[in-house]
């Protein structure tokens, strides 16, 4: 065992939670490669078993000076920007413990490294559920989730990840342990962290506990899909967006993505209607008919139907066809939705906010369409590509003013600049 794994496994008195790098599967070792800009792979990988432990091993490395890559089950790890290199890697994975579901007062405290499916599966037992999306749900933990705030299709009807957290517990860049917010909905004692945490990409510390808010199951569901033309899509659009119709999900849907989902071509309009029966029927009719007045194609889709639909569709957003893809997440004003789609490949993005998601093959594309993106007031950031690319582009395409203020935080937080450096804006 090698001087920094040996530490370590002093440090938490378990060697056996301590995995050397060459020990690791190869396909694992491709995997987290692919975060690091350094051809020097990390020491080991870190399981620690508890809070206490992960406090202890970051309270380490801060002493060593050790650089640190935090991540729960790596199905992220490879997002946003290269890290400058790595001493060693923490999983959260087995810090995954429920520790309080508070059925009445529809929220939901646990531990960092627990999986998302397995957390719906607790509260589906109690009819409820947390209102998010993320990309490899079967596999996606808690912590990675917030880092990276993966929020995707539901933000339309319950907002993003930073819109459902209530409290957090983090280990410090020192290993101090430190909380934030609450366990209750009206709780709004201390900073906002919550807000500052979603979307860091584990650059301010390591997440350990959060709480959630969550939502009753609904009674039903159903789906309306609308494919047509560009300016018949861009005119349901608008129409759904000021109607008094409520879907739960809206995403707009690039000619390739309409195609790949097995529809006729042109753009697509997909809405999720999630209600009692009665109105699911109504929404999901009136917004059909709405449709076949503009000339668009619709169907309605239903119960099994309806779940294997959005399923093939996140299987299709996971899903890199070759290893030269690049995933992108955009964001631009909602009007300019349709026009940015139009000159995607594969890509969607949400109907009320002008998020998305793009994947191209050609890194040239990608230049073009962070213009694009730009022209309609937004952004293009770059999620996963080859080394090559992230090496020789700009992964978030950052124009703002902020960029001091963000350095600043980062100082607050992490003097020493051993949690995940270089991955998030501006080389933090």
């Amino acid at each position: 065992m090698n001087a920094i794994a040996s530490c370590l496994a002093s440090t938490i008195n378990e060697e056996n939670a301590i995995c050397l790098w060459e020990n690791l599967e190869h396909s694992q070792q491709k995997h987290i490669q692919q975060a690091i800009a350094s051809a020097n792979p990390p020491h080991c990988l870190v399981y620690p078993r508890t809070p206490a432990q992960l406090a202890a091993i970051i309270a380490e490395a801060h002493r060593q000076n050790w650089r640190v890559l935090p991540c729960g089950k790596t199905t992220k790890i490879h997002w946003g920007g290269l890290v400058n290199s790595v001493d060693i890697v923490v999983s959260t994975e087995h810090i995954n413990q429920l520790i309080q579901h508070a059925v009445g007062d529809l929220t939901v405290t646990v531990e960092a490294g627990m999986q998302f499916s397995h957390l719906q599966e607790i509260l589906a037992k109690s009819q409820q559920f947390i209102a998010l999306d993320p990309s490899t749900p079967e596999l996606a933990t808690i912590g990675g989730i917030i880092a990276t705030a993966d929020t995707n299709s539901l933000r339309q009807r319950y907002g993003s990840v930073r819109d459902q957290l209530l409290g957090i517990t983090f280990i410090r860049a020192d290993g101090q342990i430190a909380k934030a917010g609450g366990r209750v909905v009206k709780n709004v004692a201390g900073y906002d962290l919550m807000k500052l945490f979603t979307g860091s990409y584990s650059t301010l510390g390591v997440i350990s506990q959060v709480t959630f808010r969550v939502y009753p199951l609904p009674e039903a569901s159903g789906t309306v899909v609308l494919t047509g033309t560009p300016e018949a899509i861009s005119q349901a659009a608008s129409i759904l967006r000021s109607s008094a119709l409520t879907p739960t999900q809206a995403d707009l849907l690039s000619p390739q993505l309409v195609s790949a989902l097995g529809f006729s071509q042109g753009l697509g309009l997909m809405a999720r209607f999630q209600s009692i029966s009665e109105s699911v029927k109504e929404q999901s009719n009136r917004l059909l008919a709405m449709g076949e007045k503009l000339g668009l194609n619709g169907t309605i889709y239903l119960n099994a139907d309806e779940g294997s639909l959005w399923q093939r569709l996140r299987e299709i957003m996971d899903n890199r066809v070759t290893d030269s893809a690049i995933t992108c997440k955009i964001g631009v004003l909602p009007t300019g939705a349709v026009e940015v789609l139009t000159k995607a490949d594969m890509g969607l993005v949400h109907l009320a906010s002008g998020l998305g998601w793009l994947q191209f093959e050609d890194e040239s594309q990608v230049l073009k369409m962070r213009q694009q993106c730009e022209y309609h007031q937004g952004f293009l950031s770059i999620l996963t590509a080859p080394h090559r690319v992230k090496e020789s582009m700009d992964v978030w395409g950052y124009s703002g003013n902020s960029l001091q203020i963000m350095r600043q935080v980062k100082a607050q937080f992490d003097s020493q600049n051993i949690l995940s450096p270089g991955r998030f804006v501006g080389g933090i």
